[in-house]
Formats: structure tokens, C-alpha cells, sequence
């Protein structure tokens, strides 16, 4: 584990976690180009992720999957359950399983390493301000997944829902962050974001990549 300086309270406060120390340094080097950004350690596998988080202050967890003595999906769990740090996977592998599993567990994003910088750090800064922010290739992966489940897709209540609702939605299960939904509606981003929390009223959902999965295949939880 490494500690960088004393902690800026003006600043995201940021872990990065991966068994790769190169990674590891260029992620830091990366962030700490970016003003709004603090990264208050470096730490090689999942354990130390959370041991740091449980006791210090942090904002966001950049986490690897695949780690030793504790994998990233793994360490999402943990920490979500012990912390009030938000956890982003950040990884080379974009399998299903780790997908799913990283949004069970409480993942507020989920992006490929080879992401171009200024998109990390605009997914940081979102989950930072609590939205939940996925790739558009996670959420083909995630749609990829669902067709190919047997039997008939079960079909959403539309009249639970008003128009515009459903348009949210669809666009939301095609990746669209609220900027781009808002611009694409004609409506203003705050509009966007109460539709969504009337979503969320309605379904008992939590965050944007549930809404999308239940668009899809009509399935809550």
C-alpha cells in the first residue's frame, strides 16, 4: 500500500487498487493532472482496498476485477456494505459475469482501462455526485447477456408509466447518460432527473443500470 499526501478536503478523495504496479502509477500520475481530484493511496488487491477504506476517508474506489487474496467484485461488496465509499470497476475485462455481479453487489460504474482519461475522469466526477455511470460496450455486453437467456423476455407494465417515462427508459438501456437524454428530448437535466426518480418511486429501483436491465427484460431484482 502506498500513501500519497494529507488528504485535500476540497478535493474527490480517490483509492486505485490493482495487483499492477504499473497500472497503478499511471492511474495516479493520470488523476493527479486533474485538479478535483486526491489520490489518497494505491493498495495491490481487494483486502487492502477495504481495509483502507474502513478506516480512512474515500470517496471513490477505483477497483481492478482481477486481484490476488481478493478479487475487485469482491471488495465492491465489502465496501459497500462497511463504507460510505463509492466503488468504480475499472478493468481490462469486460466479462458478463463480472459485469453482473459488480452491479449486484452495489458498483456505481463499470469501465474498460483502455477508456480515454477525460471519460474516467467525467465517470468519477458523476459517481461522485451520485449518478451510476456504465461504457457503452458494458451495456452492450449486459443487453448481449440478456438475449441470450432462454425462453420468452417478459414485457414490462407500460401502463404503469407515462410516455415520457418510457422514452427515458429506453434511452437509459441504450447507454445514454441524462445529458444526452435531456438533449435528445428537448427537456433540461433536471427534468430528466425527476422522470428518473419517479422511476424509481414507481419500481422500488435503486440506480440508472437497474432501470435498464428491468426495460429490457421486464425483471426487478
Amino acid at each position: 500500500m502506498k500513501q500519497t499526501s494529507a488528504p485535500d478536503p476540497l478535493r474527490i478523495k480517490v483509492l486505485i487498487a490493482d495487483d499492477n504496479s504499473f497500472v497503478r502509477e499511471g492511474l495516479r500520475i493520470i488523476l493527479s493532472t486533474y485538479d478535483e481530484f486526491d489520490v489518497v493511496a494505491t493498495v495491490s488487491d481487494g483486502k487492502e482496498a477495504v481495509e483502507y477504506c474502513r478506516h480512512h476517508e474515500v470517496d471513490i474506489a477505483l477497483l481492478d476485477v482481477r486481484m490476488p487474496n481478493m478479487n475487485g467484485v469482491e471488495a465492491t461488496k465489502l465496501i459497500c456494505e462497511q463504507t460510505k465509499t463509492k466503488p468504480l470497476i475499472l478493468t481490462t475485462f469486460d466479462d458478463d459475469e463480472y459485469i453482473m455481479d459488480a452491479i449486484q453487489y452495489g458498483a456505481k460504474g463499470y469501465f474498460l482501462k483502455n477508456t480515454d482519461p477525460e471519460r474516467i475522469r467525467e465517470a468519477i466526477k458523476a459517481v461522485y455526485h451520485g449518478q451510476v455511470v456504465m461504457q457503452e460496450v458494458v451495456m452492450e455486453k449486459i443487453k448481449s447477456n440478456l438475449k441470450e437467456e432462454k425462453g420468452p423476455t417478459p414485457k414490462i407494465d407500460k401502463r404503469l408509466f407515462t410516455e415520457r417515462e418510457l422514452d427515458i427508459m429506453a434511452l437509459i438501456a441504450k447507454g445514454l447518460s441524462n445529458k444526452e437524454i435531456a438533449s435528445q428530448l428537448f427537456i433540461s437535466e433536471g427534468t430528466v432527473a425527476n422522470y428518473i426518480t419517479s422511476i424509481f418511486n414507481k419500481t422500488g429501483l435503486q440506480h440508472r443500470t437497474q432501470i435498464a436491465v428491468y426495460y429490457l427484460t421486464g425483471k426487478i431484482g
